[in-house]
């Protein structure tokens, strides 16, 4: 599969660009009754994601390409099928290949509609 399915690319469920922290990023939120958001991101072009912390604690899955996340002086690359946890408050940023698409979970509300 090269793209997530069309139900969870719902034009309704668009994160706005502002709330993004990688530039040319596409991707989708659904909230949690509990606050919790999941997220679905592609990035066609690859790039690097800014240094960012969350209040809440972060878990994300790779489901195509790589991303290598940069955290407490170290690069972590996380393939296909590898997942990794950020706890909060941990500031993190990171970079993605062309083509990387990831499925997040957050403990709080992370991104907005736009």
């Amino acid at each position: 599969m090269e793209e997530f399915p069309g139900f969870m690319r719902n034009p309704a469920n668009k994160i706005a660009a502002e709330t993004q922290y990688t530039s040319g990023i596409e991707g989708y939120v659904f909230d949690g009754a509990d606050g919790s958001q999941m997220a679905f991101w592609t990035n066609p072009k690859g790039g690097i994601s800014a240094e960012h912390t969350h209040d809440y604690d972060e878990y994300f899955v790779v489901v195509q390409g790589q991303y290598t996340v940069i955290m407490e002086g170290g690069r972590i690359p996380v393939s296909v099928g590898e997942e990794i946890f950020i706890p909060k408050g941990t500031p993190h940023s990171g970079e993605s290949l062309p083509g990387t698409r990831t499925i997040h979970a957050f403990g709080g509300k992370r991104a907005k509609r736009g």
